[in-house]
């Protein structure tokens, strides 16, 4: 070995699996910042210490196959059986601590399911409730669980985005064949194997077809695309420039605005402005305060000059067809009705409160919960939902690279929490969503090594561009 060459040696710092790419002190190190000179080089994605679990990528390409198996009454698809295979060994995974601390979340989740189940016991009987209540545990605790459990990491998360962003690209070919000649040929192909969901009769708008890819309907294809729009930007685009990040996120709204359907453009233009906003204003630590500001001077002011509730307004301001919009108007006014009546069970498997003229659908993703399994389920939900976010925006400390991962992951939260008052979510799009959910909870438990921390040092202190943005640096408590 040449003096050279042990000189090269030593002064290459050791970075743990975990931490970003190694330090480049030629090329600097903002990997965060967009006019920063030292930005890391186009294309230099972070490292994947381990791929990621077979049963993750499994359950997700099972969202994707619209097969019907029956065994007896009880209706199987490829996700359902990846989670049935799982979900009692991630509970043993999660109860033994190998998925770190035990959160309010996770606790949320179990008495979500178990209420669920106590209420279609009260209402119809063990015989009648106890395949809906495995189900139920299933698609929410099994998919939950799958993502606390396996996905643990910044590299699991990172290669998570990108297997969810490669399944949507891969459907944009079928679906622009779908919109353009009325044909869904993905829903064709399928069915000539076996059973699968029948093909929608989606009327037209502006002579496009409404893109139903291999889901029951075009608002649960337009939800599933538009989950990974922040993602596509902040995960998969981290440190490469704006042009390759906005492409990766356009094409992900793309693919959702094909469902022609209010509710998930709404969602994906709505991480498009979230996205922007923090590109933009980055150097501003007070961004998000600023954004809350002004949705609460929105609301007010809303309130303040319409004859409209705020949720009335968004709904018949943001939508393709007005009558579909008064519907969901009436949905929540007899829906409220019908929890109002069975607070604390719901309607269970019966049939809610509303006019015989109305469908039985219920498009309100947060009400639902509410009339079919009682008050207390709605919470629970809530519950989960509330508790994962906020946690997870208020932890502290963390590098460059997890700060971008947790935006995301925050965006795709706040899109979910949006089109969930004008859709539901269903089979495939339910279970897509509790585990997105689970699948950020990773950064609760994370901590940075000596060599991110470090890292972290260098790069302010190399930083040249007055531009750069400066990264929002806390005191992490979970280390106390």
């Amino acid at each position: 070995m040449t003096p050279s060459t042990a000189l090269t040696k030593r002064r290459l710092p050791r970075v743990s699996p975990l931490d970003d790419a190694p330090l480049d002190s030629t090329l600097g190190t903002d990997t965060g910042g967009l006019w920063s000179r030292g930005a890391r080089p186009a294309g230099l994605a972070p490292p994947a210490s381990k791929p990621l679990s077979v049963f993750v990528i499994l359950f997700l390409i099972g969202l994707l196959i619209p097969w019907e198996i029956y065994i007896g009454p009880m209706r199987l698809s490829g996700y359902r059986l990846v989670l049935i295979i799982v979900t009692v060994p991630c509970l043993m995974m999660w109860i033994s601590g190998r998925a770190g601390s035990i959160r309010l979340p996770d606790i949320a989740v179990l008495l979500y399911c178990g209420w669920g189940a106590i209420s279609l016991i009260v209402l119809h009987g063990f015989s009648a409730a106890w395949q809906p209540s495995g189900i139920l545990f299933i698609e929410t605790a099994g998919a939950y669980l799958l993502a606390r459990c396996l996905i643990r990491t910044p590299d699991d998360f990172y290669n998570m985005a990108k297997v969810l962003f490669w399944i949507v690209v891969a459907l944009i070919p079928f679906a622009l064949i779908e919109t353009l000649t009325h044909v869904n040929i993905a829903m064709k192909l399928f069915s000539s194997v076996m059973p699968s969901y029948p093909i929608s009769e989606a009327e037209a708008r502006w002579g496009l077809r409404r893109v139903q890819s291999v889901f029951e309907h075009p608002i649960l294809y337009g939800v599933c695309a538009s989950s990974a729009v922040a993602m596509a930007f902040l995960v998969l685009g981290y440190g490469q420039p704006l042009v390759k990040r906005a492409f990766k996120a356009g094409l992900v709204a793309f693919a959702a605005f094909l469902s022609l359907s209010a509710g998930p453009i709404t969602a994906a233009f709505a991480q498009l402005g979230l996205v922007g906003w923090d590109t933009v204003l980055k150097s501003n630590p007070y961004r998000w305060r600023l954004l809350l500001l002004g949705v609460v001077a929105m609301w007010l002011l809303i309130s303040a000059v319409s004859n409209q509730s705020v949720p009335a307004f968004y709904i018949t301001h943001f939508s393709f067809d007005p009558a579909s919009a008064y519907f969901r108007i009436l949905i929540w006014e007899f829906g409220t009705n019908s929890v109002a009546h069975n607070p604390l069970f719901g309607t269970g498997l019966g049939e809610w409160l509303r006019p015989d003229w109305m469908p039985p659908s219920i498009d309100m993703f947060w009400l639902t919960h509410a009339v079919y399994y009682g008050l207390p389920a709605a919470l629970l939900m809530g519950l989960v939902f509330a508790s994962s976010f906020i946690s997870v925006a208020l932890k502290t400390g963390l590098s460059d690279r997890v700060l971008a991962y947790r935006t995301a992951y925050l965006i795709c939260m706040t899109g979910y929490f949006l089109v969930g008052w004008t859709v539901h979510f269903w089979n495939a799009s339910y279970a897509l969503f509790i585990f997105l959910i689970g699948s950020g909870l990773w950064v609760l438990d994370y901590k940075e090594t000596r060599s991110t921390n470090r890292k972290d040092r260098t790069s302010e202190a190399t930083r040249t561009d007055s531009f750069a943005p400066i990264p929002f640096r806390g005191h992490d408590r979970s280390a106390q």
